[in-house]
Order: structure tokens, then C-alpha cells, then sequence
């Protein structure tokens, strides 16, 4: 009988362990996702600043080819 019980006891834990595990992950691939949206919003963003960076770079040529 001990040892069903030793046995009901490992099985049960094991449970546990799998089902923490499961919420770990779903928790994990919750924050990847989030952080794949926030890289692509960073990454827009970045090409934003660079078109307008770019564009000025530009007009200060103009503007010293003007001279």
C-alpha cells in the first residue's frame, strides 16, 4: 500500500509540475508576442525618424548648394 501511495503521490506531483509548466509557457509566449509587437512598432518608428533625418540631411544640402 505504501508503495501505491509513494506512486499516487510522484503521479500527483507530477501533475502539478506539468500544468505549472503549461501556465509558464502560456505566460511566455504571452510576453513574446508582446514583444514582437513592440519591436515592430519600434523598428517603424526608427524607419520614421530615419526618412525625416534623411529629408533634413537633404535640405541642408540644398540649402549650402544654394549658397
Amino acid at each position: 500500500m505504501d508503495k501505491l501511495q509513494a506512486l499516487e503521490s510522484t503521479v500527483d506531483s507530477l501533475i502539478a509540475r506539468c500544468q505549472q509548466l503549461a501556465d509558464d509557457n502560456r505566460e511566455l509566449r504571452r510576453q513574446e508576442a508582446d514583444w514582437q509587437r513592440e519591436r515592430q512598432r519600434l523598428v517603424k518608428n526608427n524607419e520614421a525618424a530615419r526618412s525625416r533625418v534623411e529629408a533634413m540631411i537633404n535640405r541642408l544640402k540644398g540649402l549650402t548648394q544654394e549658397s
